[in-house]
């Protein structure tokens, strides 16, 4: 098995269970991102409160609104970055090993190349995995209409503009609603803010393989054989997260605008024609403001996913090399002498 098939693999593994510990936050921080009610002078529900309305006037399933097909891109997503990643990486590290031998670099992979490698595995996953991004924020921001059909002011305040489906919203309705709106093209909306995002894992990876080089180099300077825990890999993939985060979070709020269902026949700040149509409406409708919606529970939820993620799958990785290593020994001890 390869080495790129075996972190493809644990990658896939630990974003599904990551996934399923933050999906309540991530449905509440979409549902944020997509607010378009500029009345800013009112009171906004924290992430806390805003998850008991969902529970209490659409119900526990509409946390976990989209899970199935969330899963599914988790895995595809997290599967093709890590294996696309890994082969970038092993001719990146070929190359820098080519130009040591030529008398240049020390034999590591710099900031900059790391930087590329990140980049360009984000692009091939973007490409290949928008539109089942697409179908998952519908399923996100999809609100139920209360039977009695009155909703308390504090949750019509947070209401999707436009959003409002009777039940029940399955993936197939979702599919469905993006198809009637734009046909295949509609599947990818929000793929070039999204494209631009490439940055986010990029920046990522590029601060968690620099912290963990640093604290490998350190052990080693120290002569010591102790290796890298899971409580550090935690820590460490949690801190470039947060720094990440924190760099492209406008660009997650426009793409949410725009995979989101658009409004028909209301204001026309509610509806984006594109990237650029949708900047430029928010800053004048809303303000800077409107594009660091929801930043608090984004950094809780993707903090907390990208902490586990990098600790169940170095988990994996080391248990599928100690297996296979496993193997090899009890193949040659069959072997006869």
């Amino acid at each position: 098995m390869s080495d790129a098939l075996i972190n493809g693999l644990a990658g896939a593994g630990g974003g599904i269970i990551a996934q399923l510990i933050t999906y309540p936050l991530q449905t509440v921080n979409t549902r944020q991102q997509t607010d378009r009610d500029p009345k800013k002078q009112k009171k906004k529900a924290g992430t806390v409160e805003q998850m008991y309305q969902v529970v209490q006037q659409e119900g526990w399933s509409r946390l976990y609104g989209g899970l199935t097909p969330s899963l599914v891109g988790t895995a595809c997503s997290q599967g093709v970055y890590y294996y696309f990643y890994q082969i970038f990486r092993s001719k990146a590290e070929a190359a820098a090993l080519k130009l040591k031998k030529e008398g240049s670099g020390d034999g590591s992979v710099g900031m900059l190349s790391s930087l590329m490698v990140a980049a360009m595995s984000g692009c091939v996953n973007v490409l290949l995995t928008n539109p089942i991004w697409v179908v998952v924020t519908r399923m996100q921001t999809h609100t139920k209409k209360s039977p009695s059909d009155e909703v308390p002011s504090i949750v019509k305040e947070h209401a999707i503009v436009g959003g409002v489906e009777p039940p029940p919203y399955a993936t197939s309705n979702a599919v469905q609603e993006v198809f009637n709106e734009a046909g295949i093209l509609g599947f990818w909306k929000g793929v070039f803010p999204t494209l631009i995002m490439v940055s986010n894992p990029s920046i990522q990876f590029m601060l968690y393989e620099t912290l963990l080089k640093k604290l490998k180099q350190r052990r080693a300077s120290k002569n010591s054989n102790k290796g890298v825990t899971a409580l550090e890999v935690f820590l460490l993939g949690a801190l470039a997260k947060l720094g990440a985060t924190v760099v492209t979070y406008p660009l997650l709020v426009v793409k949410s605008r725009l995979q989101a269902k658009q409004a028909v026949g209301v204001d026309k700040s509610h509806h984006y024609k594109g990237t650029l149509d949708a900047i430029l409406k928010m800053i004048h409708y809303e303000g800077l403001h409107g594009f660091y919606k929801g930043m608090s529970t984004k950094i809780v939820q993707s903090v907390l996913a990208a902490a586990v993620l990098f600790m169940v799958k170095e988990e994996l990785v080391n248990g599928a090399r100690w297996l296979l290593l496993k193997d090899a020994a009890n193949v040659v001890k069959s072997k006869p002498t």
